[in-house]
């Protein structure tokens, strides 16, 4: 398994870009011919959008997918480069919009009527999805997309620069500073967090024992602790020990395994790119706990599929749709463990994935299990991007914490009364 590329957006990403379907404006380039031309067999012919995946083989296999479906010639787009949510939605707005999209849950997909209720296709099999998969994708007892692989982050290390500088694996965020402290040097930086440092907004909160937002859908991220947990990373980001500005983000192995930093804040999917790298020279823990109170968090984030409601072939793209991320056992198991290691949302299959039975990804999972935070699918675009303003005034430019934090919380009321009312 090769690192990923640099220039390919990667499917984890968290920096989801805050364009909304009315903000969209005119359809960007997305690639060549968009298939409505109508193909072989039935006739009827639909359009997948997929972002690059920086994973080698990852696009002639879901091509490979499309190309064994029989009842519809199915194209793909692969969209490369750092802009694919905004080319979604700005196609979702033309007449080339695609039958068939993947993307995150976000409520204000369902509210607009962007996406197909997914209920009937799902419901014979819902016992099989991880339960807070499904959770995350229901709205008002119906459920919009399919889960097609679930990925944890955490931080990753390396065993023999703790050995070598005497230091154990941090439990707090106080001993995280204090640990890429010692393990900086004027070849190594201590930590990366990535270059905006955004990828641990949630963990930011989780770990201070706080949410993004309530059972009632209000807001649950403003409290004295995570407002002390961003005071904390200020100072980690004044220290110099963190590795900013690296060539390849968090979410690219590269830097961790080029000898940039000791402890890098990544995903699963990189453990094969890290073991060809580093051998057996690698450890993982969940982001530390803020305060005494807070409790450690791992990412669950991930990619699903979704029908787009509003194009001309809905009932054509749910059977696809079932066909593929429902019925074809073995092209999801392939998609979650030929290319990079990802758990599947299928119970059955994570069970029986013999590459998750030991060594790292085993600890992986077992991290996932107990720490495991999934989409709130009411924590939407906008909020997402508010809360990036905060770590990137409260860490980056030094504002007062609670004064960012007010800033995010009316930002995110507006939404909610959009949203909610």
């Amino acid at each position: 398994m090769s690192a990923m590329s640099n220039n390919n957006w990667d499917r984890r990403s968290l920096f989801r870009a805050a364009a909304g379907l009315a903000a969209a404006g005119t359809l960007a380039a997305c690639g060549g011919n968009n298939g409505r031309g109508g193909g072989s067999g039935s006739g009827k012919s639909l359009v997948q959008y997929f972002h690059a995946y920086g994973e080698a083989g990852t696009e002639q296999a879901i091509k490979r997918y499309a190309k064994a479906y029989r009842d519809a010639d199915v194209s793909t787009q692969w969209i490369t480069g750092s802009s694919f949510e905004t080319k979604l939605f700005a196609a979702l707005l033309t007449k080339n919009a695609p039958d068939v999209f993947e993307f995150h849950p976000q409520i204000q997909l369902v509210k607009s009527g962007q996406v197909a209720d997914l209920t009937d296709i799902i419901e014979p099999v819902k016992d099989d999805f991880n339960a807070a998969d499904i959770k995350s994708h229901t709205v008002d007892g119906k459920i919009y997309g399919v889960r097609m692989i679930d990925d944890p982050q955490f931080f990753f290390y390396r065993p023999s620069l703790f050995e070598k500088a005497k230091i154990e694996v941090p439990t707090t965020l106080d001993e995280l500073i204090e640990a890429a402290d010692k393990l900086t040097t004027s070849k190594v930086k201590g930590l990366f967090l990535g270059n905006d440092l955004t990828a641990i907004a949630n963990p930011l909160i989780w770990s201070a024992g706080a949410s993004t937002l309530d059972e009632k859908n209000q807001i649950a991220y403003h409290t004295e602790d995570v407002a002390e947990g961003l005071t904390k990373l200020r100072r980690l980001f004044t220290s110099g020990h963190l590795l900013l500005d690296a060539p390849a983000d968090w979410w690219d192995p590269s830097a961790f395994t080029q000898g940039l930093n000791a402890i890098q804040w990544g995903g699963m999917w990189s453990m094969p790119a890290m073991q060809q790298a580093l051998g057996d020279d690698i450890g993982i823990f969940p982001f530390p706990k803020i305060v005494d109170s807070g409790k450690p968090s791992v990412t669950m984030s991930g990619w699903s599929m979704f029908v787009n409601a509003k194009g001309e072939n809905v009932d054509a793209a749910k059977e696809y749709v079932k066909w593929l991320w429902i019925d074809q056992k073995q092209y999801q198991e392939d998609w979650s463990l030929s290319y990079g290691f990802h758990i599947p949302p299928r119970t059955s299959l994570a069970q029986s994935a013999t590459k998750l039975k030991s060594g790292l990804p085993a600890e992986a999972v077992k991290l996932a299990t107990t720490h495991g935070h999934f989409d709130n699918i009411g924590w939407t675009q906008a909020m997402i991007s508010a809360f990036s303003d905060v770590i990137a005034n409260a860490v980056r430019k030094n504002t007062n914490p609670e004064a960012a934090l007010d800033d995010c919380d009316k930002k995110v009321n507006r939404e909610l009364t959009k949203l909610f009312g």
